[in-house]
């Protein structure tokens, strides 16, 4: 009771106990007798958000002393309590990795949000004209002279140092400079989205059979 953060409820009926506390007595529950493996099923479904923080802080607690096996949509939540993850698609498994190392598989080449004050179209041709520099877009101007940029570079580069010393150096504010990546909802849509055309592909290839 005292992992599970629920003594202080230790006298009242567990009908008359929140979602909160229900799932926390859930899991002290599965944990009474210390199992190797612990299953939770949307362990946060339908809890307010103090009860989620706390939620997944209990599971990253006894993440320390079991193998958890989290079943979840709820992609955030996989980042906050997850160390490794298996992407399911249609009953097939997509994707074994660390989430690190799914997002720099998948991303391929460093992107790079930059948000400037200066004239919007010189700091594009300034940015887009250092080398290894594949790209820079405008993603927003927030007000005048002040717009944000998404800087793509080629495979292995990180051009950061390069960037920053080219705003600074021409005078211009620079208010902002971090790595873009990719959200988990962006990975699982990629993963599944290709296994989807690859099934659809073999169905399209396998020869039809006709009725005699």
């Amino acid at each position: 009771m005292k992992r599970t953060w629920v003594a202080d409820m230790a006298d009242r009926h567990c009908g008359k106990l929140s979602k909160g506390y229900r799932q926390r007595v859930g899991l002290a529950q599965a944990i009474i007798h210390n199992p190797d493996v612990l299953v939770l099923d949307e362990p946060t479904a339908g809890l307010d958000p103090k009860q989620i923080i706390e939620t997944r802080q209990l599971i990253r607690e006894l993440g320390g002393s079991h193998t958890i096996v989290l079943s979840t949509h709820i992609l955030p939540e996989v980042s906050q309590t997850c160390h490794r993850i298996v992407i399911i698609n249609k009953g097939r498994v997509v994707a074994i990795d660390t989430p690190e190392n799914l997002i720099a598989r998948l991303s391929g080449a460093l992107s790079i949000y930059l948000q400037v004050a200066g004239p919007t179209a010189e700091v594009q041709q300034a940015v887009q004209a250092l080398p290894g520099v594949t790209r820079a877009t405008v993603k927003e101007s927030k007000e005048e002279e002040l717009t944000g940029f998404e800087v793509d570079s080629e495979p292995g580069l990180d051009l950061r140092r390069e960037v920053a010393s080219t705003i600074v150096g021409r005078g211009w504010g620079l208010l902002e400079l971090r790595p873009m990546r990719m959200s988990l909802e962006d990975i699982f849509l990629s993963l599944t989205t290709e296994e989807t055309s690859a099934q659809a592909e073999e169905v399209a290839e396998e020869p039809e059979v006709a009725n005699a």
